[in-house]
């Protein structure tokens, strides 16, 4: 599979986010752990996960445990493999997400989910989401001394804007290295963080990149852009946004969720797949 950078690290152009084998509607384990082993076989290296991914109050990092098992347990050579996690969103087991972004809590968050993987170093820690009751420095101030300390690796931020993003880079003096947004066909928002992160060089993680669990299996529609250029290569309209994604900037990184191996086997063929510019063109103008 092609790769792309993260920091220090190269990684495959396409990761796996671990959301949804750890919330509502989740598979057993044993479909959770071949989902992984599927997506090592199909060269994916980078998994994207976080300590709020569980779906009751007593299982704070269930899918943080899942994923590094699943990859201890497959048996191949992992010693290229990112994990990436995050802390500062939390779910308190009724379905609700709360935020928290004191700084004492994330840097307690961390070394818990570095127990939950199993390391001694995580290697890519990213601040889940702002906290509007902490100011923003001070809960990125707490990733910049969980790197100091030699507990993360790298670091980066999610679910922020571009004066976030500087700020961040400022605040780490300069060792931001990823911005984890939401992006997807029918999500495009967050293009100016995108964009910034091509301007920076930073790695930007786009989550949700099919536009969630309910519309990647609906993707564009049967007479949609999407379907319409799928169709012309003989390939899905997911591998098609997928590919359309990793088109727009080198530093772009998908990380679809998925819970049954078909689904990130799938995705794993986008970075293969070769867009026209009118393509590519046709699509980013769609609505």
């Amino acid at each position: 599979m092609k790769q792309r950078r993260i920091g220090d690290a190269t990684v495959s152009a396409i990761g796996l986010g671990g959301m949804p084998m750890s919330i509502e509607g989740r598979p057993d384990e044993s479909q959770a752990v071949a989902t992984v082993h599927a997506a090592l076989d199909a060269g994916v290296t980078l998994f994207d996960t976080a300590n709020s991914y569980h779906l009751h109050a007593g299982e704070v990092g269930h899918n943080e445990r899942l994923i590094a098992g699943a990859i201890r347990s497959w048996g191949g050579d992992t010693s290229d493999v990112l994990i990436a996690t995050k802390g500062g969103h939390l779910r308190p087991g009724d379905g609700s997400w709360t935020v928290n972004g004191d700084p004492e809590y994330i840097k307690k968050a961390a070394k818990e989910s570095a127990k939950a993987l199993g390391v001694d170093v995580i290697g890519l820690y990213q601040f889940h989401r702002p906290d509007p009751q902490v100011p923003w420095a001070d809960s990125v101030g707490a990733v910049r001394d969980l790197l100091d300390e030699g507990v993360i690796r790298m670091a980066g931020v999610s679910n922020a804007n571009p004066d976030q993003i500087r700020e961040a880079q400022q605040v780490l003096g300069g060792r931001l290295v990823s911005v984890q947004n939401q992006f997807s066909p029918v999500f495009r928002s967050s293009l100016p963080e995108l964009q910034l992160c091509a301007e920076l060089g930073l790695a930007f993680l786009a989550y949700s990149p099919l536009g969630g669990i309910t519309r990647a299996a609906t993707l564009g529609g049967k007479s949609g852009p999407f379907q319409k250029v799928a169709d012309a290569h003989g390939v899905s309209a997911q591998q098609v946004a997928l590919a359309w994604e990793l088109a727009l900037a080198p530093v772009v990184i998908p990380i679809p969720g998925a819970s049954r191996p078909a689904s990130i086997q799938d995705s794993a063929k986008a970075p293969d797949l070769e867009l026209t510019a009118d393509e590519v063109a046709e699509l980013s103008a769609a609505s």
